[in-house]
């Protein structure tokens, strides 16, 4: 890997409430969250803790939190959590409008398609396409 392109690559901790009763927040986020572009690597340390690897030039923490609180995720919201949060929202903007990448949010179209994917439910149609006209 040359500098510039290790410099572009976080690795941050993500911690969820530790009141709620739900103890696989850790892993079922770790789920939802592999192989969604730009992110290198996730696991889950501990059942409220989520270690992730992931490059700002696709994706931002701000866009994955923000996506796992849209999914029904409860962030921890201690003050210190509070803050790193903030400043890592503030410097990886930052760095991306000094990279040149666009100034918005990047999509997170991926996180909600790999939920749908895994969720059970009788919407999917096991029919080759060109059979899906035939009823």
């Amino acid at each position: 890997m040359d500098r510039d392109q290790e410099e572009t690559i976080k690795h941050r901790e993500i911690r969820f409430s530790a009141l709620n009763p739900n103890a696989g927040y850790a892993h079922s986020a770790t789920l939802l969250l592999n192989g969604i572009e730009g992110i290198l690597r996730v696991h889950p340390h501990e059942h409220h803790i989520l270690h992730i690897s992931y490059d700002i030039t696709y994706i931002t923490l701000s866009v994955i939190d923000d996506a796992l609180v849209d999914l029904g995720y409860h962030l921890d919201n201690t003050l210190m959590s509070k803050l790193k949060r903030a400043l890592y929202y503030y410097t990886e903007e930052n760095e991306r409008i000094n990279l040149g990448l666009e100034n918005g949010q990047v999509c997170n179209r991926q996180v909600f398609i790999n939920r749908y994917q895994r969720l059970q439910h009788g919407c999917r149609d096991e029919r080759p396409e060109y059979w899906r006209s035939y009823l």
